[in-house]
């Protein structure tokens, strides 16, 4: 592994500021949560009923929806910078609205505009992290992209509890206002970050993408064998992609492989969401209430002690995707939320037929036991798996479909999760004690492994045997498939050096 050069350090604190990015999202939950715990808030908006409290959240994530479908296009026609630089925009007009709000419907408006920007953004934004990164970091920066949504979760708990003693409205629209922190802090920084590689050799912009790697991964050399090496397999991937490729959507079905890709990036979109974990993250306090816990501080403590929880496995589980196979990771993860929530879901019942507060009790135990599972896997690979296994062509509309997914699931269980818990109260978890099974046998059977596999057998896996190899050699962009990469570099510097010697010698 590379020692802590200057190039290294840069690449990480470059990484950093991309990867603020992600904590819109998480704050957002987080602060509707903390909102729905605030007599002042509740009072302003004369109480929200289950299907306005819905569309309140299902909003938010419906804007991401509209947004998605423009994403790819700022993205790969205008660039990874300039599509993180206008997304940051539109959220900032968002909170702008939202934080200035006089009525519920300038506040879903609001919601609105911040998911749509925050679609175009965070298609940019995890995929210039991708590309940017050293081979031997790629997939824990990548997966600590998604981690930071607990950061900003973080965040935004404590925000809502530091103002929830406030008289009067400003007890909400300080929590609301500084959701644009993040935003904020992209835009002040944006003018620091290198543009992607990648997306330079395609714009046919080589000398500017060989003197990014150079400094970021050939610690100042242009010439280093890393970055030569790297600079032959972009340019050899795109020139092919180039030939090959198709201008529609309709390319990421054209191929049995694409197809695979695609169920495989839906599913993952679906399941990060469709798992329970809405529940949590969007109605704590429903939840609490359905085992008697009704004290808005009391549920403010909670929801902020959860959050650095869930942040601070989410970032234990970015790291160990370098050391673990991901299908074991997905499995291990989903099978664990599968249990919890089962046993979740017995617990409350048990409470609420007969008032056992041991019952009350083993329900919060066991929200944090499901947030164990679910951090430690599903926060980091939701947004890294689908960019491991989707070539250059595909991938910011691949990564647009797999965050379609996700909207849509959000939309479903933002609108629908606080209806059914209006309607049948703590029986609605039976929905999702049903569907994580089918998670796990949905894993099980076809979900591929990435880690450890080489250049050409992944090719092979989504493509077939006639994979032409010189198109994918830049599909997938992970440790494991780059050690080629890194030990090829490191012959060749050797080769070199011999050379030198001999030169010298004679």
């Amino acid at each position: 592994m590379p020692m802590p050069s200057t190039g290294i350090i840069m690449l990480w604190l470059l990484s950093g500021i991309a990867i603020i990015n992600s904590c819109v999202n998480g704050y957002d939950g987080s602060m509707m949560n903390g909102m729905q715990s605030l007599a002042q808030w509740q009072s302003y908006f004369n109480t929200p009923d289950g299907p306005t409290l819905g569309l309140l959240n299902a909003i938010f994530n419906a804007g991401g929806t509209v947004g998605v479908f423009f994403a790819p296009y700022v993205t790969d026609k205008l660039g990874r910078r300039l599509g993180i630089a206008i997304g940051s925009v539109i959220i900032l007009i968002g909170v702008i609205l939202q934080s200035a709000a006089q009525n519920i419907h300038q506040f879903i408006g609001g919601r609105f505009v911040i998911g749509y920007g925050l679609a175009i953004s965070g298609n940019a934004a995890p995929i210039l992290v991708a590309e940017l990164a050293h081979p031997h970091f790629r997939g824990t920066i990548t997966g600590l992209y998604n981690t930071q949504w607990a950061l900003g979760s973080i965040i935004a708990a404590w925000v809502t509890f530091g103002t929830f003693s406030i008289n009067g409205q400003a007890a909400w629209r300080i929590p609301s206002a500084v959701q644009a922190a993040p935003s904020v802090i992209l835009l002040i920084f944006l003018p620091f970050m290198p543009e992607s590689p990648r997306w330079l050799v395609d714009k046919g912009k080589s000398d500017k993408a060989r003197a990014i790697l150079g400094k970021l991964h050939g610690n100042g050399n242009i010439n280093d064998p890393l970055v030569n090496l790297e600079m032959e397999e972009i340019e050899e991937a795109i020139n092919f992609e180039r030939q090959n490729e198709k201008a529609s959507y309709l390319e990421l079905v054209a191929t049995p492989g694409n197809r695979y890709r695609m169920f495989l990036g839906i599913t993952v979109g679906l399941f990060s969401q469709w798992s329970g974990n809405g529940l949590i993250s969007y109605y704590l306090f429903k939840v609490l209430d359905n085992i008697g816990i009704t004290d808005s501080k009391t549920q403010l403590l909670i929801n902020g002690g959860l959050s650095i929880y869930s942040w601070i496995l989410a970032n234990t589980g970015a790291f160990i995707t370098d050391r673990v196979n991901r299908r074991p990771q997905f499995l291990t993860a989903t099978i664990g939320m599968m249990a919890s929530f089962a046993a979740l879901t017995a617990a409350t019942g048990v409470y609420n037929e007969n008032g056992n507060n041991a019952a009350g009790i083993a329900v919060i135990v066991l929200i944090f036991v499901y947030s164990a599972a679910y951090s430690l896997a599903w926060t980091a690979l939701t947004v890294l798996y689908p960019t491991e296994i989707m070539p250059y062509n595909i991938r910011a509309k691949g990564l647009a479909v797999s965050s379609l997914a996700v909207n849509l699931a959000l939309f479903f269980n933002s609108y629908v999760n606080p209806i059914g818990l209006d309607n049948i109260g703590w029986k609605y978890y039976f929905v999702y004690v049903a569907w994580l099974p089918i998670e796990v046998v949905t894993i099980f059977f076809f979900y591929k492994e990435t880690k450890g596999r080489t250049l050409e057998e992944l090719a092979v896996i989504f493509d077939g045997e006639v994979a032409a190899v010189a198109g994918n050699t830049d599909a997938v962009t992970h440790p494991d498939a780059e050690k080629a990469y890194i030990e090829q570099a490191e012959k060749v510097s050797s080769e070199e050096q011999f050379e030198t010697s001999s030169t010298a010698a004679k």
